[in-house]
């Protein structure tokens, strides 16, 4: 039997744990050399990237834990994990074959060897872009399904507040949302993306935050009746608005915090003895919680993609070498729509 070949692989490593924004110096592409094969005996995959997904969370994976977290911190000069569209190459996995299509957890690099195959999903539907198993029908997608479904457990006439609402999971919350008959109102931080919101994904109304001088009053001018669901992206001074905007047995499903994220110091929450006088739910949620769910999520999402029912945003840059400059954006709100990078044509 011949051997493997043997090819570049360009990847992306961190340089260095961070404090404070990150900017494209904490991180370094770097190029190493891949043998196209798995250890003999092993039950590894090798992957061939296609497509590699930037998302928020990857933020608290570049900073020192010195209290335990619920996933582990990168390891400097090692490089980043991400989520991935790819091609198996090489297989020692009785589940998987060269050629097959797959998406899950591997790394910011041409080339990566997954030695825990098990932790990705075969991608049933290559009839659709292959771009949208990093968003729509990835991680976000199920993320966004999740957070509104079994947390949020929309009724229908209920009123819907997203928040960030133009990236990747706050775009199909609010699709959803108005496909089980809500009334949705999202928050962005361009004109731009609320006039996206509004013409692009349906959203019944939106404002851009950063020209709202009160967003108590802007939340009040959205919700005269108040809000039924809150899906938390961003933390701070909007969460701290939308308390005493809620209704009585309100629900509010936590996603995240990205206002959070950079400060060395993250701001406290008040408001949250309304918690107690409207009776709402709060709830954090991990969306590797309902990876066992996927299947039945991939379908209904499809469907819906097929009959038009959802709309897909995506800001794609292009090559490895821009990964920086891509996953940096997502702070400043640089992207429009779902953030990822194209790693190879074919």
């Amino acid at each position: 039997m011949a051997a493997a070949a043997e090819v570049s692989n360009k990847g992306v490593i961190l340089k260095q744990f961070v404090t404070g924004f990150p900017t494209e110096d904490d991180m370094e592409v770097v190029t190493g050399a891949v043998r196209l094969a798995v250890p003999p005996g092993s039950a590894s995959v090798m992957v061939k990237n296609l497509y590699v997904s930037c998302d928020p969370y990857m933020r608290n994976r570049m900073s020192e834990h010195n209290e335990a977290s619920y996933i582990e911190q990168f390891v400097p000069g090692e490089v980043l994990a991400t989520f991935s569209v790819g091609r198996v190459v090489a297989s020692g996995h009785p589940n998987f074959k060269s050629g097959d299509l797959v998406w899950g957890m591997s790394g910011c690099e041409e080339y990566t060897l997954i030695t825990n195959p098990e932790s990705l999903f075969k991608i049933n539907h290559p009839e659709v872009p292959l771009s949208y198993y990093t968003g729509v029908l990835g991680m976000a997608g199920l993320t966004a399904y999740a957070g509104f479904f079994d947390i949020s457990k929309p009724k229908k006439g209920d009123y819907v507040f997203v928040s960030s609402a133009s990236g990747a999971v706050g775009q199909l919350v609010g699709q959803l949302a108005k496909i089980n008959g809500c009334y949705v109102v999202g928050s962005a931080g361009s004109d731009e993306k609320v006039n996206l919101l509004k013409t692009k994904f349906g959203f019944d109304d939106a404002f851009n935050y950063k020209k709202e001088e009160d967003l108590n009053a802007a939340l009040k001018r959205c919700f005269p009746r108040g809000i039924d669901i809150y899906f938390e992206n961003v933390g701070g001074a909007m969460l701290a608005a939308v308390l005493p905007n809620m209704r009585m047995n309100g629900r509010i499903a936590v996603c995240g915090m990205i206002s959070q994220y950079n400060l060395e110091q993250p701001n406290g929450a008040p408001n949250l003895f309304c918690l107690v006088a409207k009776r709402i739910r709060m709830e954090g949620f991990m969306v590797l919680d309902y990876f066992g769910t996927y299947n039945k999520f991939e379908e209904e999402i499809v469907g819906y993609l097929k009959e038009g029912k959802i709309t897909v945003v995506e800001d794609v840059a292009e090559g490895i070498e821009n990964v920086p400059t891509a996953l940096i954006g997502l702070f400043s709100g640089r992207n429009i729509g779902k953030q990822l990078v194209t790693i190879a044509h074919e």
